[in-house]
């Protein structure tokens, strides 16, 4: 939607208001049938979460070569596919979303014009700062995380501090009363900076953008110096 130069294996999409009842099984049928009617040969599966959440999965499943071809994708990605591996794309759909969005429509133009009702930039910052501070990153960081913080940062986008809070409150990283400011949320950021694995943070996202030489600056230093261009609105 907004160009930025890195390769996603989900797609995420929002409600507008929460929606208890909403199932994405009710959309499966739909989803194969439109990529068939372009000629991909594709399965559409719901994903069977062992906790419940307010996230409602499924799985694109195709085989990776012959949808590459069809669709296009830049040289450098196709040389490392094989034939016969299939591909996963996950969607997402968040059943309540936290408050404090804008969103705005979007035009694309392939395969054919049509157009998409998105969240606004420094609300989809927030949402990329809401991963960096509180995802659970197990054994691997998601260096994904860092390289779109880094974008965001280096397009000047304004970051929306009250969606942030929303966020942050409705996973219970912040409490109901506290207000999270500029300078708080700097603070938070420059620690999770310093527990941060970089060499770790770089094998997950190299595969994953057309210049891995990129991340070579990657470091506290580095995403200090991002922390402080960040501006909030």
């Amino acid at each position: 939607m907004y160009g930025l130069d890195r390769f996603s294996e989900d797609l995420g999409f929002s409600l507008l208001h929460r929606d208890d009842g909403f199932s994405l099984s009710a959309y499966c049928s739909a989803v194969e049938n439109e990529l068939k009617s372009f000629g991909f040969s594709v399965s559409v599966e719901t994903k069977v979460k062992k906790i419940e959440t307010n996230i409602d999965s499924a799985f694109i499943k195709a085989d990776t070569l012959k949808n590459l071809i069809i669709i296009d994708l830049p040289g450098y990605l196709t040389k490392k596919i094989q034939s016969g591996k299939l591909v996963k794309v996950k969607l997402e759909v968040d059943k309540d979303p936290p408050g404090g969005f804008e969103t705005e429509a979007k035009y694309l133009f392939q395969p054919i014009p049509f157009s998409v009702n998105t969240f606004t930039l420094p609300d989809l910052f927030a949402g990329k700062m809401h991963a960096v501070l509180c995802r659970i990153w197990g054994i691997r960081v998601k260096g994904r995380d860092w390289y779109d913080l880094a974008w965001y940062a280096g397009q000047d986008i304004a970051l929306s501090l009250n969606h942030l809070e929303n966020r942050m409150k409705q996973t219970k990283h912040l409490n109901p009363n506290d207000r999270l400011t500029e300078h708080s949320l700097k603070r938070k950021l420059l620690q999770r900076i310093h527990q941060t694995d970089w060499n770790s943070a770089k094998k997950d996202v190299e595969n994953l953008i057309k210049d891995p030489a990129s991340l070579e600056l990657w470091s506290d230093e580095f995403f200090n110096v991002i922390c402080e261009r960040i501006k909030v609105i």
